[in-house]
């Protein structure tokens, strides 16, 4: 999976009824297949994401 800082990035609920969350990328640590995205979602709150199956990246334009 690709991303570039200023990519949005939207995370699924797993379960049922889990809401989604959405951040923007703004900083991307590590190369290859498994790079680690530095978040920071809508609520303001940042963290380290390593994506999975249930994240999507949309890409800034």
């Amino acid at each position: 999976m690709q991303a570039s800082v200023g990519d949005r990035v939207i995370i699924h609920g797993r379960v049922v009824g889990a809401v989604e969350r959405a951040g923007e990328v703004i900083e991307v640590r590590g190369t290859g297949d498994n790079p680690l995205l530095v978040v920071r979602y809508d609520d303001g709150h940042e963290a380290i994401l390593s994506p999975g199956s249930d994240c999507e990246v949309r890409h800034a334009s």
